[in-house]
């Protein structure tokens, strides 16, 4: 039996360089001044959480780390604010990797939904603990757009590693 689901097409090997290429992208992305604005993903978050299911063993917490301590440099946060989230965040992701790559791209970001919550709740409880502000209930709605934005994150990502549709008749892979 076979899941509906699932590609009949296999994948490539994915490339580190365009693992860390989507990150740094990802950190370009979030250095952009967006000031205030609602729903705003944190698009470091989303393409870490993205690689660490889809690659557990390449990706993991040093990664998180990494871009955490970058993030917090370059968007004037707290030292190791953002660090602290995605540590948590690559560690949740490494660890569901293997359940949620049963499912469909829907069904993968209602289960990253948490783990991106789950990050934002801990940025401002950094936050609080620094003596800033509640920042408002506006910054969590950040993590649904995530949540949305995996579906066709998901399908570019994975670009380069499809194959070519062409078979040959002759091998059975």
């Amino acid at each position: 039996m076979q899941p509906t689901h699932s590609s009949r097409r296999i994948l490539l090997p994915v490339r580190m360089w365009f693992v860390y290429t989507t990150l740094g992208l990802a950190l370009f992305l979030n250095y952009v001044p967006t000031g205030h604005l609602p729903g705003v993903p944190d698009v470091v978050a989303l393409v870490l959480a993205f690689w660490c299911v889809r690659e557990p063993v390449k990706i993991g917490i040093g990664a998180g780390f990494l871009f955490g301590l970058l993030t917090d440099i370059g968007v004037g946060a707290a030292l190791g604010q953002h660090a602290l989230a995605y540590v948590l965040l690559a560690y949740a992701a490494n660890e569901l990797s293997r359940r949620v790559l049963w499912f469909t791209p829907v069904e993968q970001a209602l289960h990253v939904l948490p783990l991106l919550f789950m990050s934002q709740v801990v940025m401002v409880v950094v936050r609080l603990l620094a003596g800033a502000e509640f920042p408002g209930w506006w910054m969590f709605f950040g993590s649904f757009v995530g949540a949305l934005l995996w579906i066709p994150l998901h399908y570019v990502l994975l670009l380069p590693q499809y194959q070519p549709v062409e078979r040959d008749e002759n091998r059975p892979i």
